[in-house]
């Protein structure tokens, strides 16, 4: 297994790649701004994209997500409370950006689920609901790695994600932050923005 880090778009958002490296499957984790970057970047190393997967609906971690979606013609998760998110990702582009962002939402295909597992190749990613950041936000849990994929949740240094929104929840946050602890200590953090950290 290969987990490949780029940063990109205004917010310097982290955009995982997945891959099996036996059967050359792999599924895009956040897609920030640049679906072409991305899309060129699976083809020069001759990946088959299976699936895109939001950790949440926050635009800057999904605004390649339409575009990739029709390039590969591959499903997209999110969690069902996310939802509102991702279907007003233009509108909410644009108002954080200070600028008009002409961008299609992704269609949602299925939705993670707390516990559920999905495959990318042979590579299990168990999905753990983590609200508090976004109702709908998600780590995504690669056991045989030892790895967790925290997305806005949890940051290096400890740093939780923000929960200032009107959709937020601090009290959430405090659960979900204690529930990553007491699971996931001394895993390798893999956030939504900043370096990679040890749980």
């Amino acid at each position: 297994m290969s987990i490949i880090t780029y940063q990109l778009g205004d917010l310097i958002t982290n955009t995982y790649l997945i891959i099996d490296d036996i059967s050359q499957e792999c599924a895009v984790i956040d897609p920030a701004d640049d679906a072409q970057f991305i899309s060129d970047e699976i083809l020069r190393q001759n990946l088959t994209l299976t699936k895109i997967i939001a950790t949440h609906g926050h635009f800057d971690h999904n605004l390649a997500s339409a575009e990739l979606q029709l390039n590969f013609d591959v499903p997209f998760f999110v969690h069902r409370l996310d939802e509102f998110l991702i279907t007003d990702l233009a509108n909410r582009a644009s108002y954080w950006l200070h600028r008009k962002i002409e961008l299609n939402s992704p269609t949602i295909t299925d939705y993670l689920e707390d516990g559920k597992k999905l495959l990318v190749g042979k590579i299990k990613l168990e999905i753990m609901h983590t609200p508090g950041h976004t109702p709908g936000g998600c780590c995504l849990v690669l056991q045989d790695d030892n790895t967790i994929i925290t997305g806005d949740t949890l940051f290096a240094e400890n740093i939780p994600g923000r929960t200032d929104l009107k959709y937020s929840s601090s009290k959430k946050m405090k659960q979900s932050l204690v529930k990553i602890q007491q699971n996931f200590s001394g895993f390798r953090g893999l956030s939504g923005h900043g370096e990679e950290f040890i749980v």
